[in-house]
């Protein structure tokens, strides 16, 4: 019976080796859970010979998780769905709408919902990615007409990020509703920055409908240091701040940031039911790219790899759960980028066989519990770079990214990840304390 047993051990951990690691789950084989390779547009994610093994698949460590992401819990009510608290004081106002694709009221459109209570909706301004979320990273966004309402569509991602007094002319209340992921550079604080800024201008009152944050549950990450300061960054907190776009503005105005130390008319409809341990399900996709709760949940870890010659997996079905490149000789897949109209206008390494790691599973498994971002993997393809590759670092935009030059100086002095991550620790210190200010919600 002994030798039977081991017979049959033998053979399973045969099976889990060569089906290696990737990113469907299947059956568990004697508790253990095996994994098979999943489709990468349109090519399949092949093992690599187990001859020749690399070391940034040996991070992902997968252990069973401590808790499951479930159906959102009906008693979170964003501040959306509350149209008996800010309907009335809307009514009769010429409202501005600062919203794209997530600001929804279940299946209707919060243009739509005003419209249809009476409110005056007046104009509508778009941030990054247009109001209908259908612009790649990136790519400019005209001013248009909205074909439905014959509304006027002001980008804020083109010519201006910021409205003029023009475009506010006759608005008497300016509402924002736009879903985030809490990453210092997700751009729609930044949209949100500025129209804060120029409602304080104009003297025109400023509301957020609150949302949950999906990577509410942990603060994390280097503080951004206030000389690296651009759109992808543009205050001086951590790569992951913690806050709803409502606590967030409150932090803007409360430690005058905005210009001048000028201070809006604001005001916050709160989410009811919602707690920063909450694991929230955005139920529509944020930005084109993030198309994955997954992908969501490993966008903190991965947006950096923007500013490196690695690839993010944009081109694919699931960006922001792959990294790779060509001519990396390991690796436990390979997928290659194509061109995504409104998605991947040009992704990196667009037709080129990238060979890297599928990161789905070590999400699941992993990410969400560890309640930090993942460093490891950024000095391992920093040392596997070759000159073949070219550079790793796109030394401003990294830094952008990172929020200072010092992670990009601690990678290439061969800083560990402990080393990197104990250097954080003040500036995280310095400030949780000013976050505690707030915080309109439980932790």
């Amino acid at each position: 019976m002994r030798y039977l047993f081991l017979i049959v051990l033998i053979s399973c951990s045969y099976l889990f080796i060569k089906m290696g690691f990737s990113a469907t789950a299947n059956p568990t084989v004697f508790g253990i859970k095996i994994f098979t390779n999943k489709l990468a547009f349109a090519s399949h994610p092949k093992p690599v010979n187990e001859q020749s093994k690399f070391k940034i698949q040996d991070t992902l460590r997968l252990k069973p998780r401590n808790q499951l992401v479930k159906h959102n819990d009906s008693n979170i009510i964003t501040g959306a769905e509350q149209t008996e608290i800010y309907g009335p004081v809307l009514k009769g106002k010429k409202v501005a709408l600062v919203v794209n694709q997530t600001s929804v009221i279940g299946h209707t459109h919060l243009v739509d919902s005003m419209l249809s209570l009476g409110i005056k909706v007046q104009a509508i301004f778009a941030p990054e990615h247009g109001f209908r979320g259908d612009h790649s990273a990136g790519a400019k966004v005209n001013s248009a007409i909205d074909q439905k309402t014959g509304i006027k569509i002001t980008s804020l991602y083109g010519k201006n990020k910021k409205p003029t007094a023009e475009d506010l002319a006759g608005i008497e209340y300016v509402v924002f509703d736009i879903q985030d992921v809490g990453v210092r550079f997700y751009t729609y604080i930044s949209t949100m920055h500025y129209v804060m800024e120029a409602c304080a201008e104009n003297k025109i009152p400023f509301m957020i409908l609150d949302r949950p944050n999906p990577n509410g549950h942990y603060v994390d990450g280097p503080v951004l240091d206030i000389n690296f300061k651009s759109f992808i960054g543009m205050h001086p907190v951590p790569l992951v701040h913690g806050l709803t776009v409502g606590e967030f503005a409150q932090m803007i105005q409360g430690e005058n940031w905005l210009a001048n130390g000028k201070k809006c008319q604001l005001t916050v409809i709160k989410i009811k039911g919602y707690t920063h341990g909450s694991l929230y399900k955005l139920p529509i996709r944020p930005s084109p790219n993030l198309s994955t709760q997954e992908s969501i949940y490993l966008y903190p870890s991965l947006g950096l790899f923007e500013g490196t010659n690695v690839s993010v997996g944009r081109g694919t079905p699931t960006p922001f759960e792959w990294l790779g490149r060509p001519g990396l000789k390991n690796g436990s897949t390979v997928y290659t980028p194509k061109k995504i109209p409104g998605v991947a206008d040009d992704p990196p390494y667009e037709g080129k066989m990238c060979r890297g790691i599928l990161l789905t599973e070590f999400c699941n498994h992993y990410l969400l519990d560890s309640k930090q971002i993942y460093l490891e993997w950024l000095p391992l393809f920093y040392k596997s770079n070759t000159i073949e590759n070219g550079d790793f670092f796109k030394n401003s935009s990294f830094d952008r990214l990172a929020g200072s030059d010092k992670l990009r100086l601690q990678i290439i002095a061969g800083n560990t990840s402990a080393e990197i991550r104990e250097s954080w620790k003040p500036g995280l210190i310095k400030y949780e304390a000013v976050r505690k200010k707030y915080l309109m919600y439980a932790m």
